[in-house]
């Protein structure tokens, strides 16, 4: 039954990531938490070992329809290093509130940036000062939450360097895969305390719902993607925040 209910899960999370190009740790985090019983800091490992493979998985047909910005993507990686192994070392040192806190303050960030409307114009290229703090912003939530960072990538991408909904995403996913391969490795001093057979079922779908979803989701509104995107993330958000400072013991 475990492995039947992360192989629903896992459609559940590859369809979100491949349809918006983010979010899956969102969702793969308080899945496990809530639904499978796994601590804080367990939930954020297995959650990064599951969402990358889903993000690498995703972000193939997007290389191939040239939806990625490579350099960029890999420049927001790099940039991101030091925060992120830095946050992913002392992260299995920080409280269960914290993580929970944390994680509920970023999903409700999360769902706001979605519902921001773009605005048309000509494309433009990022410039320096932003991809430092992009870069560094994002190893930081990555390295303690377990969260890849597409939902910062997107709505900067789209709002203020009018990239397309579709070349953000793809990038989104090319950062999400990096970041969370780099933040996994971080966090293996965790690796022991997770119980291996939910996060692999999960991401077993996770990964073929995720190429298919990405390869489908140019035939979706970005509007429409976005806003039941920030509507979910509000109702995890507020669940999580519920149940980590009043329904807690």
């Amino acid at each position: 039954m475990e492995i039947l209910a992360g192989l629903i899960a896992g459609c559940f999370i590859g369809g979100i990531l491949g349809f918006v190009g983010a979010g899956g740790a969102m969702l793969t985090v308080p899945i496990l938490l809530y639904f499978f019983d796994f601590t804080p800091q367990s939930a954020t490992t297995a959650a990064l070992a599951v969402v990358l493979l889903a993000a690498g998985s995703g972000v193939i047909p997007k290389l191939k329809a040239k939806d990625v910005l490579v350099k960029e993507a890999l420049t927001i990686w790099g940039l991101g290093l030091v925060t992120n192994i830095a946050s992913s070392l002392i992260a299995y040192r920080l409280s269960d509130n914290f993580i929970t806190t944390g994680f509920s303050l970023v999903m409700l960030l999360a769902g706001a940036s979605m519902l921001i409307k773009p605005v048309s114009g000509t494309e433009k290229k990022v410039p320096i000062i932003w991809l430092v703090l992009i870069s560094l912003t994002i190893g930081l939530v990555t390295g303690f939450f377990g969260i890849g960072g597409g939902f910062l990538a997107i709505p900067i991408l789209v709002l203020f360097f009018k990239n397309s909904h579709a070349k953000a995403a793809g990038t989104s996913l090319a950062i999400i895969f990096l970041n969370s391969l780099t933040a996994f490795f971080g966090h293996y001093q965790g690796w022991g305390a997770v119980n291996w057979k939910v996060p692999i079922s999960m991401a077993v779908a996770a990964v073929v719902v995720a190429r298919l979803s990405s390869i489908k989701s140019k035939d979706i509104k970005p509007v429409i993607l976005r806003f039941t995107f920030a509507v979910l993330l509000f109702s995890i958000s507020i669940f999580t925040l519920i149940e980590t400072w009043i329904l807690a013991p």
